[in-house]
């Protein structure tokens, strides 16, 4: 564990490895992907889905490693409601974002069955007692989400050939230097976020589900707000949507394969990311379009969130 007094510098520095790191790996991922002509539905989906849960990955499988089971789930509630409101909330703000009727049906349903599936599966225990197979079920779901996925890319594919986006073996770099600085950034994070807790006599799934959760959502808030800038609305929207589908699926899989996450005693917070999941669906599905009033009303409902997590 960190001393104190470089907590806070440690955590800071994490932070920025985390964001560095992750926009590395999500640079290099894509251009060596439109090198190899993928379709460009699965890089700005699967592949930013997956960078930027890059962070979450690192912190909650490694908080799992470390037996660190409230920071492993409190990082992925924590992040996925980020994730919905402030993220969401935010590039709402800077542009009003239309939703892709599609991905309303697919990417929407999916993410609102695995948050339902997580809260069932931890109110009867199969993150906690039963864990090794919870963990391998959420892995096997996660495999079939994939695979559906790259099924349906196949469909609405381009036909996209080989573009150049730089050597191919600097695209490879930038994705090994993308790992290395996501996971130095979790580990300092984790060894600061500890330290603060014990410090200030906060439960650790606290400082989970706020500084750390909002910490390793940076990525997301960055790729979503620039798309939404952009006027890229399915990058913004389905960024958030796949990223949450991976921190349930494949990252609480994986964490639970290590230890039981006591999920049992997080089920408040889990009926909050639940509850959020039911509400962002009539403001994705009205009028297809997150206005700005929405995405004031959402980061009001996140504060609300914070408040309530340290004052309650």
């Amino acid at each position: 564990m960190i001393d104190l007094y470089l907590a806070f510098p440690a955590f800071i520095i994490g932070v920025v490895f985390l964001y560095k790191g992750s926009d590395i790996l999500v640079d290099g991922t894509s251009k060596a992907a439109i090198r190899f002509g993928i379709s460009s539905l699965i890089i700005s989906v699967i592949l930013v889905g997956f960078g930027t849960s890059a962070p979450e990955f690192a912190i909650s499988v490694g908080a799992a490693v470390q037996n660190e089971a409230d920071i492993s789930i409190g990082n992925i509630i924590g992040s996925c409601i980020a994730n919905l409101l402030l993220v969401l909330g935010i590039s709402a703000i800077i542009r009003p974002i239309s939703v892709n009727k599609s991905i309303f049906k697919r990417e929407m349903l999916i993410m609102l069955g695995a948050t339902i599936l997580l809260f069932v599966s931890s109110f009867f225990g199969l993150l906690d007692k039963y864990h090794l197979i919870g963990g391998v079920v959420f892995l096997i779901l996660f495999a079939s989400f994939i695979f559906y996925f790259i099924r349906c890319a196949k469909k609405e594919r381009d036909n996209n050939k080989k573009n150049n986006q730089g050597s191919l073996q600097k695209n490879i770099l930038f994705i090994i230097l993308g790992i290395a600085g996501v996971v130095a950034g979790a580990y300092l994070l984790i060894e600061s976020a500890i330290s603060i807790a014990d410090f200030l006599g906060i439960d650790k799934i606290i400082i989970a589900l706020s500084m750390v959760a909002v910490g390793t959502s940076l990525p997301e808030l960055v790729v979503s707000a620039m798309a939404a800038y952009k006027k890229e609305p399915d990058i913004a929207v389905g960024n958030v949507l796949g990223s949450n589908v991976f921190n349930i699926l494949l990252i609480l899989g994986a964490s639970a394969l290590f230890i039981p996450l006591n999920a049992i005693f997080a089920l408040d917070h889990l009926l909050i990311l639940l509850a959020v999941t039911l509400v962002m669906l009539p403001i994705l599905y009205t009028g297809h379009v997150i206005s700005r009033i929405e995405g004031v009303f959402m980061l009001v409902l996140y504060s609300l969130f914070i408040w309530y997590i340290f004052f309650i």
